[in-house]
């Protein structure tokens, strides 16, 4: 067997087994000899590139999206919204204009996923392209992030030009790890799965979009009368015939009551799932018969959807606990007694700040109605009045930090509370923290976890620390969770952070009121950390959109913390920027703001644009601002830019300027 021939073989294997694995969840081989087989092909494929399949199982693993943008995507069917009720004699005024027209319809009803609509388009049964639902007329081609998609077909068993819609989606368990990855690197958590999986497929580099391990079940096929589909029913059918993975929990029901039936019996039993679901999708099952029915600008008429309720549950507020931050913010959760919230089990809630307690009245022996915003993030809504004991004590804030003991200061007009003591060991822990995780070092591995063990043996007590962690190697690998290969990619990861960009490692000083963006801005302004430190409050005033408290707070840090980055420096994380590169920073040190919808780019994108440019994108309009980008149903920025008398330029105007 040649070389063309055995890719060809190893490709209609992969793909078989994939299937067998992924959608009729009954592999036939073990996962090390797919793997196994799978880098076989890789290699061939590397050496013989002539040869690469378009269905080739590789493609799966991800590429950039050429540009750093995606195309637009232009739907000659619309992907129209649905029209939403919420309760029982909704769904029955929804049937009875159905049957008022004069018809006499039988529904199907499926489960309403809660992730993201997508489009798949092929070519003589090969995938050719994937694109998001857009605003329903347009969309955007992700073609490359969607065929990451384990259980979508690139091959369909038969060779059919077709557009299948479908929902792509997040396993329960799946975004549960990614959280706990987020977390412990120090990212913030993604709210819910829709949000994870919405962030997922819209990612740049789809390496990425392959790591999130996303799913699909597909529901629709545009024009089904050209294939000889008659129904809802049938159209699941030919979807299957083809290869796609459908939701298999679809009843077709006879008349409205059965629809109710069917409402009831997935409001409890949801919870079950292995991935969120929000409601059902009701539709006239006959095809002709949805064209008769019609629609309205933004909805057919023949389908509706209906949303589970919020879902609430009770229970006892067992106490108050308060957890510090970096800049030594003092959070107050409760802690409850645990409660199973959809699909979950619920043991704490945050309660924000002082103000969000008092307003509720929130008291330790409590019975609070509690729920998950967006199904996810546990919130206390309110509290039990009547259940209420006459012996419970009003909520009052802690005035001692609960880690050091020092005195607590709520400045005015603030909702925080904050501990100032600089040598706090909560504000040491979680400043190590938010210095390894990836909005600031990007220290993989070094999770929160693993922070507060090694800083509680002695190993790492200021950032510096982490990287002296080397001289550590043996007491590392014998503790618990690591061993030899997770110790050696952690100290390749210190190594490498050590290559950070100059804004990159000021965001990762946790200099109070300097983020991500303000940290843009100063490596903007100044060539390294050496030039920043040394610099005057006068200095850090001169720039754009640095203010008062920015620049005392700067200037504060390094006067205490000199010492610190001077031996930063010398472990050699010392990154600078030449001034000619500034110099050559089309929007160094500007502020611009973005008003009204774009065409050609999202709101991210140019905002990429703008910081990759030296300039500092801004939500609100100042006389700091250096020009207003204008698109289409501009509101009050736009005239506020009028009233200051501040530069206003059109996307086109804008892509003429940064030359695309």
């Amino acid at each position: 067997m040649d070389v063309k021939e055995r890719i060809a073989k190893l490709v209609k294997d992969l793909n078989q087994y994939s299937e067998e694995y992924y959608i009729k969840d009954n592999p036939s081989i073990s996962d090390v000899e797919y793997d196994s087989l799978l880098r076989e092909l890789e290699n061939l494929e590397k050496q013989y590139p002539e040869y690469i399949l378009p269905d080739s199982p590789t493609k799966r693993v991800g590429d950039n999206v050429k540009e750093g943008k995606f195309a637009k995507v232009v739907y000659e069917k619309p992907m129209l919204s649905l029209a939403n009720a919420f309760n029982e004699r909704e769904i029955r005024e929804f049937d009875n204009r159905i049957i008022k027209a004069g018809f006499t319809p039988s529904y199907f009803c499926e489960l309403k996923i809660d992730g993201i609509a997508s489009s798949a388009q092929y070519k003589n049964g090969l995938l050719i392209r994937g694109a998001t639902r857009g605003d329903g007329y347009i969309g955007e081609d992700i073609t490359a992030n969607m065929k990451t998609i384990k259980n979508l077909p690139q091959k369909l068993k038969q060779n059919l030009d077709i557009e299948v819609r479908g929902e792509v989606y997040m396993g329960k368990e799946v975004f549960q790890e990614l959280n706990d990855e987020r977390q412990a690197s120090g990212e913030e958590p993604f709210k819910n799965p829709r949000n994870a999986a919405g962030g997922s497929l819209r990612q740049l580099d789809s390496k990425i979009t392959a790591q999130r391990r996303l799913d699909i079940f597909n529901y629709t096929i545009v024009d089904a009368y050209k294939y000889g589909i008659r129904s809802q029913s049938e159209a699941l059918s030919f979807l299957q015939e083809l290869g796609f993975v459908i939701n298999s929990h679809y009843q077709y029901c006879h008349n409205i009551d059965e629809v109710i039936a069917y409402l009831n019996h997935w409001k409890i039993e949801r919870k079950k799932l292995t991935y969120e679901t929000d409601g059902v999708v009701i539709k006239v099952n006959d095809f002709a018969m949805q064209e008769e029915i019609g629609y309205t600008i933004k909805s057919p008429k023949w389908a509706i959807a209906y949303k589970f309720p919020a879902e609430e549950v009770e229970t006892k507020l067992l106490d108050i606990i308060f957890t510090i931050g970096r800049t030594g913010n003092i959070t107050p959760n409760a802690v409850l007694e645990p409660i199973m919230i959809a699909g979950s089990l619920v043991q704490r809630a945050t309660l924000n700040n002082e103000d969000f307690v008092r307003e509720r009245d929130i008291r330790i022996g409590d019975y609070v109605v509690v729920r998950k915003a967006g199904d996810i993030i546990p919130e206390v809504v309110k509290v039990n009045l009547d259940r209420r004991t006459a012996d419970l004590v009003p909520f009052k804030m802690i005035e001692d930090c609960p880690i050091c003991h020092q005195k607590l200061v709520r400045e005015e007009n603030e909702a925080v509370h904050y501990c100032r003591n600089e040598q706090c060991e909560g504000r040491t822990i979680a400043s190590l923290i938010y210095f390894a995780s990836k909005t600031a070092m990007n220290i993989e591995g070094l999770g929160e976890k693993l922070v507060e063990d090694l800083y509680n043996r002695g190993y790492i007590k200021k950032i510096t620390d982490i990287y002296r962690l080397e001289n550590y190697y043996d007491d590392l690998v014998k503790m618990e969770g690591l061993g030899e290969k997770s110790v050696t990619a952690l100290l390749t990861a210190i190594r490498d952070s050590k290559n950070n960009s100059l804004d990159k490692v000021i965001t990762a000083l946790g200099i109070r009121f300097v983020g991500t963006k303000v940290a843009k801005i100063l490596a903007t302004n100044f060539t390294s950390l050496t030039e920043l430190m040394n610099s005057s409050y006068e200095q850090f005033m001169a720039i754009k959109d640095i203010g008062p408290a920015i620049a005392t707070s700067i200037v504060k840090y390094f006067t205490l913390n000199k010492g610190l980055v001077q031996e930063l420096q010398q472990l050699g994380i010392n990154p600078s920027m030449e001034k000619k590169e500034k110099e050559n920073l089309l929007f160094a040190g500007m502020s611009i703001v973005l008003t009204g919808k774009l065409e050609s780019l999202s709101r991210d994108e140019a905002s990429k644009i703008i910081e990759d440019l030296g300039g500092i994108p801004t939500s609100s309009v100042s006389k700091k601002t250096a020009f207003v980008i204008v698109g289409s149903d501009a509101g009050s920025k736009k005239e506020k830019a009028e009233s200051l008398g501040i530069k206003m330029i059109s996307e086109e105007e804008f892509l003429k300027i940064i030359k695309r």
